[in-house]
């Protein structure tokens, strides 16, 4: 399946068939991230049922402390 994530254009394994499938294919299950999916914020709650189909649009956002 290709997923346009951050711009690009990703293949991912149709496996990865939920946004958080596809933050653990990233590694990033455990982090603090904001999904923009096609275009509309999702609530973290909602990423375990949110399905993905192929071209969806994926934003993801990290956040990282510093100073």
């Amino acid at each position: 399946m290709k997923l346009q994530i951050n711009g690009e254009l990703v293949d991912v394994p149709d496996s990865v068939s939920t946004v958080s499938a596809l933050l653990e294919h990233f590694g990033l299950q455990s982090k603090i991230v904001m999904i923009e999916h096609n275009r509309t914020i999702l609530a973290k709650e909602l990423h375990s049922t949110q399905a993905l189909q192929d071209q969806d649009q994926i934003e993801i956002v990290q956040f990282v402390g510093g100073g």
